[in-house]
């Protein structure tokens, strides 16, 4: 289970969080939960979740893998529009490991798709990145099979970010193709934000019982148990929450209850 750390941020992940010694609190309590990736990007606040991160875990243990990304550029609060031109995501990168007080960081992601730059030229941006020494490994988010295929054509991807949850499986082919490529697959939205929808509550509700546990830590044992690839990554500005998170990985779905939640 990783830790998704857009939630430290303002409302419409704009702005520094309300309560910050709280996300310095939960940034800690993440290690000491036995998390090691924590997944953020420059965008969310803008710099200030990378910000946060450098505050409360600076030094970082050698096994913690920091995963950020570039290439969304933030003109308000909710406002996400794409920049992916390759000079910016340079720039994004070197900003990126300023923030972090990195002199390599472990996973980059491309953000998106850009719709006006040759998606080719956007992963060869991050291709002499890594080939610079300055990114460990690669990954891509918010994309199809031919994106990810064109991606790996020029280079080395080690994961895939997009959308994805009990009740939103449109990236299913996608999943399946980071299985049959050995690439991790983070689904984000993977709680829908604290609504499921009342269509699957019930089923989700009836298993959850049997375990003495919530729906959403029931959808995060199925996404666990789903895939052998896939790395959860939840976030949230509580400590509480994020212990309830984490703790769904203890939970061992049946066979039934798989088939019950797969029809979901």
């Amino acid at each position: 289970m990783g830790y998704g750390a857009m939630r430290i941020t303002g409302p419409g992940t704009w702005g520094p969080p309300a309560d910050p010694d709280e996300a310095i609190r939960v940034l800690k309590r993440c290690l000491e939960l036995g998390v090691n990736l924590i997944d953020t990007a420059d965008s969310y606040g803008p710099e200030v979740s990378e910000n946060l991160i450098a505050e409360a875990l600076h030094p970082y243990p050698d096994d913690l893998v920091i995963a950020t990304k570039g290439g969304l550029v933030r003109t308000g609060p909710g406002k996400w529009p794409r920049d992916l031109r390759p000079e910016r995501i340079k720039e994004c990168c070197e900003a990126s490991l300023r923030r972090l007080k990195l002199d390599r960081i472990d996973l980059y992601q491309l953000h998106s798709v850009g719709p006006k730059v040759p998606y080719e030229e956007t992963v060869g941006a991050v291709a002499d990145l890594k080939a610079e020494g300055k990114i460990r490994h690669i990954g891509v988010c918010n994309v199809g099979r031919t994106e990810l295929e064109m991606a790996r054509a020029i280079v080395d991807v080690v994961s895939v970010q997009n959308q994805y949850s009990i009740v939103d499986r449109s990236s299913e082919m996608v999943l399946e193709n980071c299985e049959q490529g050995g690439l991790g697959f983070m689904p984000w939205f993977a709680l829908g934000a604290g609504d499921l929808g009342e269509e699957a509550a019930s089923t989700l509700d009836e298993v959850a019982t049997a375990h003495d546990a919530s729906r959403f830590q029931v959808a995060l044992a199925w996404l666990l148990a789903h895939s052998p690839v896939t790395l959860p990554i939840p976030g949230t500005s509580k400590v509480a929450h994020l212990e309830e998170n984490v703790s769904a990985a203890e939970i061992e779905l049946s066979t039934d209850e798989l088939a019950k939640l797969d029809a979901i």
